[in-house]
């Protein structure tokens, strides 16, 4: 049965369906007035629906019936991503939601290649809201999470302060501490085994991915003084763009959220 975003979504009288969601449903999958399809309302409530109008650039449907959408995980995992050139940031928000996330954070950081200006004039922040729409609706949630505004390193860094803070950084920086540009050496630091995490069950997480380029070493330095775990994937270093699904997916296996 092929959803639709009704964010109107109700029971007691047909609802119109948003513009894009409208074409969609017209212009692309050609339904027609009759079909019987299925409306979530990105809060948590899905319905069975059948199509009662397509006019020009309007759809109206009416629920029909209450269904039950996939489950939201019981943990809720912020990805905080460092912004990644071209349509990378696309590919990665997309997974995270398909695999559950709460939210996706993104920020800029000391070896970010895209400006963040370039962000705010391009309209990605729109395209980012309508990539998440499109996995919530391919992968069965019924509730859209947010793309945050995008932050700089340590704007981002202070509003995660209050709960668990996972960093995964390079495999080199298991064993070396940070240095800084001023010749300071930052304090040392062990990377947690991730199946240590095992008994340290969150309510919520942010899990920090860093830059194509990796995270420079005041970022690691000042993540350290804030209290944030430091983990990696063992010896292998993984694509920027990779990392943040991969992260989801082993933490959700770990801590049985599955």
């Amino acid at each position: 049965m092929h959803r639709f975003y009704a964010p109107g979504l109700a029971f007691d009288r047909a609802i119109e369906l948003p513009i894009d969601e409208a074409h969609h449903l017209a212009r692309v999958m050609r339904l027609k007035k009759g079909d019987e399809i299925a409306v979530f309302d990105g809060r948590g409530a899905e319905a069975a629906a059948r199509v009662e109008a397509v006019a020009g650039r309007r759809v109206t449907v009416r629920a029909t019936a209450v269904r039950t959408p996939a489950a939201e995980s019981a943990i809720a995992i912020t990805l905080a991503q460092a912004l990644l050139k071209s349509d990378k940031m696309d590919r990665v928000i997309r997974d995270a939601v398909m695999l559950g996330a709460a939210a996706v954070r993104p920020f800029t950081s000391a070896r970010t290649e895209v400006p963040r200006a370039a962000v705010e004039r391009g309209g990605r922040q729109q395209r980012w809201d309508r990539t998440v729409i499109a996995s919530v609706k391919q992968c069965g949630r019924a509730v859209i999470p947010p793309v945050l505004a995008v932050q700089p390193f340590r704007e981002m860094l202070s509003s995660v302060q209050d709960e668990l803070c996972l960093m995964f950084v390079e495999p080199a920086n298991q064993t070396a501490p940070p240095t800084s540009s001023q010749g300071s050496v930052g304090r040392n630091f062990s990377c947690a085994d991730l199946r240590t995490l095992e008994t340290r069950v969150p309510a919520k997480v942010t899990i920090l991915i860093g830059p194509e380029g990796g995270w420079d070493p005041e970022e690691v330095t000042e993540a350290v003084k804030g209290g944030v775990t430091m983990v990696t994937f063992g010896q292998r270093t993984l694509r920027a763009d990779a990392a943040g699904a991969i992260a989801i997916a082993v933490l959700q296996y770990v801590w049985k959220d599955l």
